[in-house]
């Protein structure tokens, strides 16, 4: 079964101006739709946002073309020899990056000719269900107009205070049955940050709480909250920067430390293996490479004695999906796993009905392939969009500064 066409489709959809360590989310999240062909049958895949640079599309779409849709392994070898000639500044994560939206719709298509869902494909489903957890962040009302005065504030609201991230939580356990909460930190004073933190341990007692400054923190920092907060998190993500900083910290605190940020390499996960450094490894499979390397990195992680949950950035269903599927066919994932997609959904590409959050966990998609279906006027609209927007890179730094012109994203910051 040969791949007959890939397009890479790059799209913008809107975002709420979340805040975070790097700035705050524009109004535009920039993502890539890959949508490849086997014949009349349609599959699809969704990577990060300028995933497969401009100058490569071309080769890594002709690269693929001919190639069987089964045999993922020659597909990656063929994008990552193709990303080399037309992309030689890439890194191998950023080659892997690029692969992963393909090896998704891949497996899409492999799940369509074989009348099964994708995580029958990966190995089967060991669970019905994927947990998630609310994610939650500080946020400004509304975006900034194109004159840098205020629009109108979004459906969610402002919330810079522990107040406000109270009312946001409760909007989303009561909407969504969330059971674990987790919130962006790095944004704001440490100390308002934490005091969310226990304003939350207090309205939703008993709920697993995990807080994520993304490395903008010293060690100093880092050590006072995590003395602040003892007893009320589930872990602790990315207080500081680096392999050694995680592993000078828990030693010193003893708080099970999770990453996206440290360990996103194969290569990693030995030296914080021996240092003690990260008890959580949060996997992503837009940036490991796929379904199955983000399979392969959980089995690592059970030998190593790690435990393995989910990273996100913003996203749609598509990714949604694959998340689903492929956290459904992993038996180690211990941890609700993280998503955007209660802040990105109503600009889904993915027709309703199949995901849904209910009691905080996703029904993994039964139907073949990943299950859903898209809406491919939606895609051509948010392509247009993107094109309008003439943007190719998220900036967060920047879109800060047009409010606070002193901003730096240098970390740590506190």
């Amino acid at each position: 079964m040969r791949i007959t066409a890939l397009d890479i489709i790059p799209i913008a959809f809107a975002d709420p101006p979340l805040l975070n360590a790097a700035g705050v989310h524009e109004a535009l999240a920039l993502r890539t739709v890959l949508r490849l062909r086997v014949g009349d049958l349609v599959a699809w895949g969704e990577a990060r946002g300028g995933a497969i640079p401009p100058e490569a599309v071309a080769a890594v779409r002709d690269a693929v073309v001919g190639l069987d849709v089964f045999a993922t392994t020659l597909v990656e070898r063929a994008v990552d020899e193709a990303l080399r000639r037309t992309a030689p500044t890439l890194t191998r994560q950023g080659r892997l990056t690029a692969f992963s939206g393909i090896e998704v719709a891949c497996l899409d298509a492999q799940g369509k000719i074989l009348d099964v869902p994708v995580s029958t494909v990966l190995g089967g489903a060991v669970r019905d269900r994927v947990e998630f957890s609310a994610y939650l962040f500080f946020k400004w009302a509304g975006h900034l107009d194109s004159d840098d005065r205020w629009s109108d504030a979004d459906e969610w609201g402002e919330a810079l205070d522990a107040d406000g991230i109270v009312a946001q939580a409760r909007v989303l356990v009561d909407r969504y049955g969330f059971d674990s909460i987790k919130l962006k930190a790095g944004a704001l004073d440490p100390d308002l940050e934490a005091g969310a933190i226990e304003a939350l341990a207090q309205e939703f007692p008993g709920l697993p709480l995990r807080i994520d400054p993304n490395g903008a923190w010293t060690h100093e920092t880092a050590v006072r909250i995590a003395r602040r907060l003892d007893g009320l998190l589930e872990y602790y993500e990315d207080p500081v920067l680096g392999i050694d900083g995680m592993s000078r910290l828990h030693a010193e605190t003893g708080l099970p430390l999770a990453t996206n940020m440290c360990v996103v390499e194969t290569d990693h996960l030995k030296e914080a293996s021996e240092k003690d450094a990260v008890q959580i490894v949060l996997s992503d499979h837009h940036y490991w490479g796929g379904l199955r390397r983000t399979k392969d990195l959980a089995a690592v992680c059970e030998a190593l004695g790690m435990g393995v949950s989910m990273h996100s950035n913003s996203h749609l269903g598509i990714s949604l999906a694959a998340m689903t599927h492929v956290a459904a066919a992993i038996p180690n994932v211990a941890y609700a796993c993280d998503t955007h997609y209660p802040w990105n959904r109503l600009d889904d590409v993915v027709r309703p009905g199949v995901l849904e959050i209910v009691d905080g966990s996703v029904a993994v998609p039964t139907g073949v392939g990943l299950g859903v279906e898209v809406d491919e006027e939606k895609v051509s609209e948010l392509h247009e969009r993107f094109v309008r927007s003439g943007r190719s890179v998220r900036d967060d730094g920047g879109y800060m500064r047009r409010r606070h012109p002193d901003f730096t994203d240098a970390l740590p910051r506190f």
